[in-house]
């Protein structure tokens, strides 16, 4: 009868045991999932895109700049250096 008693406890044990190590397995991979579905969706996700501006509304801006800058080159308050530098900034944007 003690033998028996003992196989009865040992397959508990190491029953109870495996039940264990599987919940813990199941829980990590579980885990691990949910991370990649989290990613896959954030990847999926549409990224917010600026609507593209017309090229005349963009060079109608940059003449319209130009126009000004060479206003306060001709009034004296930019010097020729500091006009070149702001022209080629615009012509570059």
């Amino acid at each position: 009868m003690a033998g028996l008693l003992r196989g009865l406890v040992r397959t508990a044990l190491v029953s109870g045991t495996a039940t264990a190590v599987s919940n813990r397995v199941s829980r990590r991979q579980a885990g691990r999932w949910a991370q990649r579905d989290q990613q896959v969706f954030q990847d999926n996700q549409p990224q917010q895109v600026e609507p593209p501006q017309s090229r005349s509304s963009t060079m109608d801006d940059s003449l319209a700049q130009l126009k000004q800058l060479g206003e306060l080159r001709a009034q004296g308050v930019l010097t020729d250096a500091e006009f070149e530098q702001q022209k080629a900034r615009i012509l570059n944007s």
